[in-house]
């Protein structure tokens, strides 16, 4: 990885580019309008890694840059969601359960002392968590009748995925 703090790559401009997709899609009302800001997010999570990899780009604040802007766009997606009705208060936390228990993780983990050189990384069952968060997004707009089998399966891939990385900060903390 390239330790570098360099905010303006072409990367970290593709993950920044999220945050004006969440703000367009907060903006905006028509369902496919709304579905295509969803599939740009979803493009630019896949390119922006996917860039920093093939042009040896990744950062330290890339690295972090990537899942602020994908929980941002996720937060104000759903938040639209539950203002305008298509999602309960009950749905919505479920959403984002994985989401504030990973924020709080890294809260943590960099307040104590003997967690602090941890490095985070992303993890297959969040990459899946975030994958659903996007498809369930869409089945909301389209499909509403569907979308309370993928939130269960939200909560529990989220579940799953709090202890994947729970897991895997402590095996990283006794090295």
């Amino acid at each position: 990885m390239n330790r570098g703090n360099r905010l303006w790559n072409v990367p970290n401009v593709i993950s920044l580019s999220r945050v004006a997709l969440a703000v367009a899609f907060v903006l905006v009302s028509a369902t496919p309008m709304r579905i295509t800001l969803i599939c740009a997010a979803a493009l630019t999570d896949f390119l922006d890694g996917l860039v920093a990899r093939l042009a040896n780009q990744r950062s330290v604040v890339g690295a972090l840059l990537d899942p602020i802007a994908d929980r941002l766009f996720v937060l104000a997606a759903i938040s639209a969601y539950l203002f305008g009705g298509l999602l309960g208060t009950g749905q919505f936390s479920i959403f984002i359960s994985r989401d504030i228990a990973t924020a709080i993780g890294f809260i943590v983990a960099r307040i104590i002392p003997w967690l602090r050189p941890v490095t985070f990384r992303a993890r297959l069952l969040g990459k899946a968590v975030t994958v659903l968060q996007l498809v369930t997004l869409i089945t909301v707009l389209v499909k509403p009748n569907a979308t309370d089998g993928l939130i269960i399966a939200i909560g529990v891939v989220s579940a799953m995925s709090i202890f994947d990385y729970t897991l895997a900060l402590w095996r990283a903390r006794v090295r």
